[in-house]
């Protein structure tokens, strides 16, 4: 830091040149990313609400209110309105949340009697936030193979459920392949083990519900099926609103309670959120844009992904390459019957597209989400037939 401050002229000038480096999504070269440009009235509400912590939710009731109505919102949603829950920094934290609360939960039942380490069981196409949570709690993950559609195998879900087992997780909108796990047989799996259900739909949350609206024929993912027990939803993803802002919801308020912790310096108890200090802007943007929006914006925003993402798939065979299969949600995965997955995702960067690879399958992967214009993908798939 210099002894004396540049003016305020001097510091945006600097940081111009900063931002120049970043790729924007509005371009529409970002085809790799799960994430998409927040909508004005989102960011408006988020910056009007910067000054608000809801680390401190005595301080700021308003605040805590708009929470309280998002979570609601998204219950409902869901499949169940009287839900406990908190807006977050994202899918990450939320996952976390939520394979320490089934920790704490078999804690309380076991107590002194467990002597073996406790296990998540999750399958290879979850997210890498459940190894992030076995390490940072103490757990052990084991893995579930993958069908031939790239979703949860029952059979081996099966083997790899034992008595040490405190939570499974069935993905709704995979990060890779976008596929949907059968979240309905692994809810009566785990009902009749009495174990523990976290669906991850930080992806899937704020688009299937509206595909279904519209006659998708989805599988069933939320609470409607008992036997889950929380859910993972990003609103920064098709829920358009700023990064960051992820959701945890939990069917039951005891699955908040066995992770309180108590904070004597507050204006009142603090809950079991990882961070400490968190931003209210993340809940109120949310709530204005989710109220804004309706289900019919949503339904609207789905729908055209989902014809950008027929079009791009269309346009791939028509050309020659090699869907890993159809999609399920908006991500087109392929491979080219010339070149390496990983050399054709370089050679797209060196051509101004940011693509990503998937690991299981080694393919392509492109996520349409909603900065993506059907004029960009016209672009791509020039491009491509110049490599």
């Amino acid at each position: 830091m210099d002894k004396k401050g540049l003016s305020k002229g001097a510091v945006f000038e600097k940081l111009q040149e900063f931002k120049k480096k970043d790729l924007t999504y509005s371009s529409g070269k970002i085809l790799g990313s799960m994430c998409t440009c927040a909508h004005p009235v989102a960011i408006k509400a988020y910056n009007d609400f910067l000054e608000s912590n809801l680390g401190d939710p005595g301080l700021f009731k308003g605040t805590k209110s708009l929470e309280n109505e998002v979570i609601s919102m998204l219950g409902q949603l869901l499949g169940k309105k009287d839900v406990y829950g908190h807006v977050i920094t994202g899918g990450t934290e939320a996952n976390l949340m939520a394979m320490r609360a089934a920790r704490n939960m078999a804690f309380e039942f076991f107590g002194n009697n467990l002597t073996e380490k406790m296990e998540i069981v999750a399958p290879k196409s979850a997210h890498f936030s459940f190894k992030k949570a076995a390490d940072i709690l103490g757990l052990n993950l084991k893995d579930v193979e993958l069908d031939d559609e790239y979703c949860m195998d029952l059979d081996s879900l099966q083997e790899n459920i034992s008595k040490n087992t405190v939570a499974v997780v069935g993905v709704a909108g995979t990060t890779e392949l976008g596929k949907i796990d059968p979240i309905s047989e692994i809810s009566d799996i785990c009902m009749d083990s009495n174990i523990y259900l976290h669906v991850d739909a930080a992806f899937g949350g704020l688009l299937i519900p509206f595909l279904k609206e519209i006659g998708y024929k989805l599988p069933e993912f939320d609470f409607s099926l008992e036997g889950v027990c929380s859910m993972t939803v990003d609103p920064h993803k098709m829920g358009l609103t700023p990064i960051p802002t992820g959701c945890i919801l939990f069917r039951e308020e005891k699955y908040l309670d066995v992770m309180n912790i108590d904070t004597p310096y507050l204006t009142q108890k603090q809950q079991s959120t990882i961070v400490g200090t968190r931003t209210g802007a993340s809940s109120a943007a949310s709530w204005a844009i989710m109220k804004h929006m309706g289900r019919e914006g949503y339904t609207k925003i789905a729908t055209n992904a989902m014809e950008i993402t027929d079009f791009l798939a269309r346009n791939l065979v028509n050309a020659g390459y090699e869907l890993v299969s159809a999609p399920e949600l908006n991500i087109v995965a392929f491979n080219s019957k010339k070149i390496l997955a990983n050399d054709l995702a370089n050679k797209l960067e060196e051509k101004g597209w940011v693509v990503s690879v998937s690991s299981c399958p080694p393919a392509i992967r492109v996520v349409l989400m909603p900065h993506i214009k059907r004029e960009h993908i016209i672009d791509f798939m020039e491009t491509l037939k110049n490599i």
